[in-house]
């Protein structure tokens, strides 16, 4: 019974995380600029990529000019 209730409080809580993207689906997503306000996020999450990617690049080249790189 208690691990029939631990994954009932799981599903609960991505029910209550997911909430906001059901309303950008069901309302935003209707409206004049539907598609812009519907990938939001997703230009949100690619631009971090993007940010640490570059941050990545910098490194790699830091440590390679430095000499530090791991050559295993």
């Amino acid at each position: 019974m208690l691990g029939l209730n631990i994954f009932r409080l799981i599903g609960n809580f991505f029910e209550l995380l997911f909430v906001p993207f059901k309303w950008l689906r069901l309302e935003v997503a209707k409206g004049s600029a539907g598609w812009w306000t519907s990938n939001a996020v997703n230009w949100f999450f690619l631009a971090i990529l993007v940010v640490l990617f570059a941050y990545w690049m910098k490194e790699a080249a830091r440590f390679s000019r430095e000499g530090t790189e791991d050559r295993a």
